[in-house]
């Protein structure tokens, strides 16, 4: 017996009832996926520190060729996944992903554990890791994408997301607590124990969804982009669909606008940080200090709005509305930043962005894909997530650096973000929009 079937499932429903609103058959795929995602962020988390350490042991001079080196591993890897997803079936290329991944990590475990330091691996190791973050992340919501409808998507997507954030939080946690006793690189291996997590994961969803529906999956089935055999097959197209995807499709165009406003916005809130910050505090530690708190505050707010508000908001306001909410408060926080250019500004604006986009705008983000179809889930989606996200990170540092250059301060660059932050939020809005009329939902 199903070990969510009978009497237990009824009492675990009733219990997440309190929370999310999940149906009685939907309860084993959403601890599932909660799970999944739990798993990544940690995995991903576990090993950030020692990205972060790499940098510097990679030369602090040669950061900016490290971020040139991520993208174009972003355009290297693109093509192969979209390759690999043209000729094998969901159930094979997904776990592929993540053992490809796990294979890597234990490759660096060997070279760490071998006492080979050269700077080179260093380099590689941050750029490894800035691709392995943005692809299992990526290709997890494609799968949750393609494994629920519309309308369950607007209901768990929320708590989904508090998988992940919960995982942000033990990660660091495992961490801290196990990086002087173990060694750092001896982290390398439970980190890989996540990702082999993930793998089952997605067995038992697939599992779970071939149970309750036979045929295609139902979000799949309403947008065109399975057929009765489509489990059993590649997605079709070549290495490259994604991008041809993208650029015949209005509706994937203005995501890549959506998320180059993004980057550009929360680099320019990144670089306002750092020169805050750095002005009011000489001493390292207690800068590092103040960016920890800035990370706790950001996680446990997004946990509880992900855990209680996240679908009731959406419910509320639509997905128009979800989608502008942080847009809108991030333009107002730019224009407090603006008039007062002060640390404890910076830190309730930078707070409240990261977990309204986590709690709120991530999720809602997301919910874009599900009214597509399936190539597009996966190969368009990954693209965006990956190449599109990553270039802007890349032409909005330099822009950022260029206003500076023409000797503008903080305060006018807070403002010249006031009306970008008003655009992205009507591209939101009609995205919004957008994705309720293909899911058929009428005012």
């Amino acid at each position: 017996m199903d070990k969510f079937s009978g009497p237990g499932n009824s009492r675990v429903h009733s219990w997440l009832k309190r929370l999310v609103k999940v149906e009685p058959e939907e309860v084993r795929a959403l601890l599932w996926s909660f799970s999944y995602f739990f798993a990544l962020l940690c995995s991903y988390y576990i090993v950030r520190p020692m990205r972060d350490e790499m940098g510097i042991a990679g030369g602090v001079e040669h950061l900016q060729w490290l971020f040139t080196g991520t993208f174009l591993a972003m355009l290297a890897a693109v093509p192969l996944f979209g390759w690999i997803s043209s000729r094998y079936p969901r159930k094979t290329f997904l776990p592929l992903v993540y053992f490809f991944f796990i294979a890597n990590l234990l490759i660096f475990f060997g070279l760490f554990r071998s006492g080979l330091t050269h700077a080179w691996v260093a380099r590689a190791f941050f750029i490894w890791t800035s691709v392995f973050n943005l692809f299992i992340v990526s290709v997890f919501w494609s799968f949750m994408a393609d494994l629920f409808n519309d309308s369950q998507a607007k209901r768990l997507f929320g708590f989904i997301a508090a998988g992940g954030t919960a995982g942000a939080l033990a990660g660091p946690a495992l961490t801290a607590t196990l990086a002087i006793p173990l060694g750092p690189t001896n982290l390398l291996p439970i980190s890989a124990l996540g990702l082999g997590w993930a793998v089952l994961s997605i067995h038992r969803l697939a599992a779970w969804r071939k149970r309750i529906d036979p045929g295609p999956s139902a979000s799949a089935s309403a947008s065109g982009g399975s057929s009765p055999d489509g489990r059993n097959r590649g997605l079709g197209g070549g290495a490259w669909a994604g991008i041809r995807l993208i650029a015949r499709s209005p509706y994937l165009l203005g995501i890549c606008l959506l998320i180059l406003l993004f980057t550009t916005l929360s680099t320019f809130l990144y670089f306002q940080q750092a020169h805050i910050i750095e002005d009011s505090f000489a001493d390292p530690a207690k800068r590092t200090a103040v960016f920890a708190g800035i990370d706790f505050a950001a996680n446990a707010l997004t946990l509880v709005i992900q855990v209680f508000f996240t679908s009731r908001i959406v419910k509320a306001l639509g997905m128009a509305w979800s989608l502008a909410l942080i847009p809108l408060l991030l333009g107002g926080g730019f224009l407090l930043l603006g008039t007062a250019p002060l640390l404890a500004v910076l830190v309730a604006v930078q707070v409240v962005r990261r977990a309204g986009n986590y709690a709120i705008m991530k999720p809602s983000r997301e919910m874009l894909f599900v009214v597509l179809g399936e190539e597009e889930k996966y190969k368009a989606k990954n693209v965006i997530d990956t190449v599109i996200y990553r270039s802007g990170d890349v032409i909005s540092a330099w822009a950022y650096a260029g206003l500076q250059a023409l000797g503008l301060g903080l305060s006018a660059i807070a403002f010249i973000a006031v009306p970008i932050s008003v655009l992205w939020a009507w591209i939101c809005y009609q995205l919004g929009k957008a994705q309720e009329k293909r899911a058929g939902v009428h005012p």
